[in-house]
């Protein structure tokens, strides 16, 4: 049976909630600020993608690392850790003075940051019982839905009035205050796993996610040659295959594939659920462009629009736990999952001349099933998995979610090019953007019915849902 949160529990996962909020943040706010830093660094604006860049390599090198750190170490270590290293690099962010400076501490707190999450989510789950998963896992959610809200407004404003130093020393009080409530509230470790470190499997794993997640970003935003890009996939694919071999077989693996064998961990971060995610993580990024590029509005009028998106992602936040109770994971998950698809293709009517109440109503319910999809996906995908499994479950759970946000970028780009190319256009119309919303639809429909095949009882010991001839 799900139960509200125990006041510990819900102050464990309200601390790490905070703490993540600063990660997300950061990576939000930093881009309205890249054509004064431009400026300032005597470089051109695109030069200054390389700190983007080099963060996400350096989140996706190290993740691999972060079940081994948080077995050895202990997680609260690790997450202080962590938040330290973040916090500093930071404070380094703002004060370099060329592009080389940023870069170098852009990594490393890349490197910080790849930690936050996944050991962030393994106190969650080592503090909340079974029954309080879906409540906390909620509360983790948060961040990341309302990061994206405020950072692109508060990224311009501190940029505007005051200067774009600041995007990265509004860390320094966030920091310090996430590490007092940490060391305050979360429990000392007394969890241990004395093995090796698997440095061939963290080699193989961090070549693989460096090359796919660059190879598909510097395909689609035309960073590299189209055969450099294609290049690095491929490499990326072969450093998969061989480090799934080397995981599978090695004593002391850095992570834990045979977690992919619970039912429910593998439908929701591996096969159907990982799909889906891809599919919708395309929308936050069509949408903008569609407005901008498309119909020819301003960045205000766009961003406007955009604010209704992610609000219908705030607002369902509040009926998650008690809606998965009354009607459980599959249903969840299927009829939510099919709203969302029908929800995301329509945005393709979405348009300045269209009923200002149709698209804010399209806008809405896109972002509100969304919400609703992840939160479920997020809480299942744990539902199953046992305390030794957890740290890998985590760190896969995050390798998934960082590959899902480039590859739906990605595949949206790419759907977006191939429809140009089929009109024989020069310039991006409506109808293209209309075609990768239904195909992006399309799979987040299929995907969804696919889910059906999972016991109609899935999670019941996370959700508390009961049909009605159990509860007799």
């Amino acid at each position: 049976m799900s139960t509200p949160l125990s006041p510990h529990a819900r102050n464990v996962a309200l601390v790490v909630a905070a703490t993540l909020f600063m990660q997300f943040l950061d990576g939000v706010i930093i881009v309205t600020a890249l054509p004064q830093m431009a400026r300032d660094f005597g470089v051109g604006t695109l030069d200054m993608s390389l700190g983007v860049t080099i963060y996400m390599l350096a989140v996706a090198i190290c993740i691999p690392a972060a079940a081994w750190l948080s077995d050895r170490f202990g997680a609260r270590r690790v997450f202080l850790s962590a938040i330290a290293v973040f916090t500093i690099t930071s404070i380094a962010c703002g004060m370099a003075q060329d592009l080389g400076q940023f870069a170098v501490a852009r990594a490393l707190q890349g490197a910080g940051s790849a930690v936050l999450f996944p050991v962030g989510r393994i106190i969650v789950l080592r503090t909340a019982k079974k029954s309080e998963i879906v409540p906390a896992i909620g509360l983790t959610i948060w961040p990341a839905l309302f990061a994206p809200v405020i950072g692109p407004a508060l990224g311009g404003f501190i940029t505007e009035y005051i200067s774009w130093r600041w995007n990265f020393w509004i860390n320094i009080p966030l920091g310090i205050l996430g590490l007092a409530l940490v060391y305050a509230i979360v429990p000392k470790d007394t969890e241990f796993v004395h093995r090796p470190f698997d440095a061939p499997g963290f080699v193989l794993t961090g070549i693989t996610l460096g090359c796919l997640l660059y190879g598909f970003d510097a395909l689609v935003q035309g960073a590299l040659p189209a055969w450099i890009a294609t290049a690095l996939i491929a490499a990326g694919l072969v450093a998969g295959a061989a480090a799934v071999i080397w995981l599978l077989r090695v004593k002391h693996p850095l992570i834990d594939l045979r977690t992919l064998k619970i039912t429910t961990f593998a439908a929701t971060d591996a096969k159907a659920g990982a799909i889906l995610r891809t599919a919708i993580n395309a929308t936050p990024f069509l949408l903008p462009l569609m407005f901008q590029v498309a119909y020819g509005m301003d960045a205000l009028s766009a961003g406007g629009l955009v604010v209704i998106y992610f609000f219908g992602n705030l607002a369902i936040k509040s009926i998650t736990t008690p809606t998965l109770r009354r009607f459980g994971f599959r249903n969840i998950l299927t009829i939510n999952g099919v709203v969302a698809g029908i929800s995301v293709a329509l945005c393709g009517l979405v348009s300045p001349q269209a009923p200002y109440l149709l698209t804010a109503a399209i806008l809405f319910i896109a972002g509100a099933t969304r919400s609703m999809q992840f939160t479920a996906l997020a809480t299942l995908a744990f539902a199953d998995v046992d305390a030794q499994q957890r740290s890998s479950a985590t760190t896969i759970s995050s390798m998934s979610q960082q590959l899902s946000m480039v590859f739906g970028v990605a595949v949206a780009a790419g759907v977006l090019n191939l429809s140009q190319m089929w009109r024989g256009a020069p310039a991006l119309a409506p109808i293209d953007f209309q075609v990768a919303y239904l195909l992006m639809g399309a799979v987040i429909v299929l995907c969804s019915l696919q889910l059906l095949t999972l016991h109609r009882d899935v999670g019941v010991e996370v959700s508390g849902h009961r049909r009605p001839h159990a509860a007799e």
